[in-house]
């Protein structure tokens, strides 16, 4: 198990608790509707395993024929060997990607993480209907933990009064926590200052409010 996905596992009932009591009280200062959505791994990213096999037979291959180049002296040179270090160099690469998930996302492009971040986050402020709020005042706070990112999207009735800028340096400072080793107290301060970024640029709770989205912490795998 990687350490993200350590993290994300020791997610247990008393972290959800506290992220739950964390968007409860945000939600009292402000018209503003919080949802956290905290996801192990936005893609497969079915591609690295077959990038690591390649990695493995050339340095199968290479290793091999430097070996055979320099270390056989008046030995015969055996046609079979460079074909099998390869293959095992290939199967080695696959299977150490597949196993180790930090060494498959070093194989990913940071541009295609940010890509596959952004289009999760596109599609749970769909699935969790954070624009279903009567003022459009619904925030998204995401935390893809394979990918070390955070997204952070406001609806319509926000976007106007808050700019993204504040919305990622939150981001930024949640992540940083996170990599500390914070992830519970981290996802705490981050929705506090979501409140209070509300608060500040005037998102006002009506005297008859309702909680319109539920404040429970999704836990999803992808």
């Amino acid at each position: 198990m990687s350490s993200d996905d350590a993290v994300f596992a020791d997610l247990g009932s008393e972290d959800l608790v506290a992220i739950r009591a964390a968007t409860e009280a945000a939600e009292r200062r402000t018209g503003g509707e919080l949802v956290c959505v905290l996801v192990k791994q936005c893609d497969s990213y079915p591609s690295s395993p077959w990038k690591g096999a390649t990695l493995g037979a050339i340095g199968g291959a290479a290793a091999t024929s430097l070996w055979q180049s320099f270390g056989l002296g008046w030995q015969a040179i055996d046609p079979y060997l460079l074909p099998l270090a390869t293959l095992l160099g290939a199967a080695l690469g696959f299977v150490a990607v597949v196993a180790l998930p930090t060494l498959q996302r070093l194989l990913v492009p940071a541009d295609v993480l940010d890509l596959r971040v952004d289009q999760r986050a596109a599609s749970a402020f769909l699935e969790e209907e954070i624009f279903n709020t009567r003022d459009r005042t619904g925030v998204l706070l995401l935390v893809a933990f394979f990918e070390h990112r955070v997204r952070i999207l406001a609806d319509s009735g926000v976007h106007q009064q808050v700019d993204q800028g504040v919305w990622d340096e939150i981001a930024g400072e949640l992540t940083r926590g996170i990599r500390a080793g914070r992830t519970r107290e981290a996802l705490v301060q981050a929705i506090d200052a979501c409140g209070r970024v509300l608060e500040e640029h005037g998102v006002e709770r009506r005297p008859d409010d309702t909680n319109e989205l539920a404040d429970d912490p999704r836990l999803l795998d992808e």
